[in-house]
């Protein structure tokens, strides 16, 4: 029984990802999720070589894609990426339409 029950969630949990993700490639901020998943690794690397890079990489793609499943306004996903520090903000500047939200 308690197999199936975790089965069930996990699965729950799984779909609740995919309509989740769903929502944020439709949503405002898609081009710059795709744009950010398209950076390859060298030019993140350009910015900080190592690991932590990395994890700011991946938090910076979340928060992109909250605020793009939200329609957050331009400065609310601006203050995200600021609160997320350097590293995120250098990411972000390589996406043309992101770095605008910084000049």
């Amino acid at each position: 029984m308690a197999d199936n029950s975790s089965r069930e969630e996990l699965e729950q949990e799984l779909r609740e990802i995919l309509r989740r993700n769903r929502e944020a490639f439709k949503g405002k901020y898609k081009k710059e999720i795709n744009d950010l998943l398209s950076l390859s690794r060298s030019e993140i690397d350009a910015i900080t070589p190592g690991t932590t890079d990395l994890d700011i990489y991946d938090a910076l793609i979340e928060v992109v894609k909250e605020a793009s499943r939200r329609n957050l306004a331009q400065a609310e996903l601006k203050d995200r990426i600021e609160r997320l520090g350097e590293v995120a903000l250098r990411i972000a500047k390589l996406i043309p339409s992101l770095a605008l939200l910084f000049a």
